[in-house]
């Protein structure tokens, strides 16, 4: 499939520029959907620390936890704000470093192959009925876009790195989202 340039960016998203992504090995293998959760300071939700972290530019002064992860080079295709508000860091023909050391079905590097959505959240505090709607919709663009992400290749972090990650957790709702996106 010929990606145009629109089509790597999600319409409804505004978008966060970051540095933080480099070059797929091959922009047509596209085949992976990961979900994640993040929250700045850890389980507190609203601000733009998540955004700083994903662009290189958090302050290490406004939290003590930041001065941990502050200089990581980390960062997601899209991000669900509890609102529902969607963020987009990364075109969907690049790579976004939001996998780490992962593995899926025996392939390693799934940074290669994926797109990273973040969740504002954390593993055992409920999402938002407007995080799970714009998940709902975004996750079908990506499909549309990239018909090899099936619904069988849409997984947590916890999927792809489980002895390191357990996002997006035990607060997230699988049986719904996958519902919502049979029905789509």
């Amino acid at each position: 499939m010929n990606h145009s340039s629109h089509s790597n960016f999600y319409p409804a998203a505004l978008q966060c520029v970051t540095s933080h992504y480099d070059d797929r090995p091959d922009p047509e293998d596209v085949s992976l959907l990961v979900i994640h959760n993040i929250s700045l300071p850890p389980e507190q939700f609203g601000g733009k620390d998540i955004e700083a972290f994903f662009c290189g530019k958090l302050d290490k002064s406004r939290h003590p936890y930041f001065e941990l992860i502050a200089d990581m080079r980390v960062s997601a295709h899209c991000l669900i704000k509890r609102n529902g508000e969607v963020v987009q860091f990364v075109p969907f023909n690049h790579r976004a470093w939001h996998a780490g050391k992962s593995s899926f079905q025996g392939r390693s590097i799934c940074n290669d192959y994926s797109i990273g959505i973040e969740l504002e959240g954390a593993d055992h505090i409920a999402y938002t009925n407007a995080q799970y709607a714009s998940l709902l919709k975004l996750s079908h663009y990506i499909m549309a876009l990239f018909p090899h992400i099936t619904l069988a290749r849409i997984v947590g972090h916890c999927d792809i790195a489980p002895l390191r990650k357990s996002d997006p957790g035990v607060a997230f709702d699988w049986p719904l989202f996958r519902q919502g996106l049979s029905a789509l």
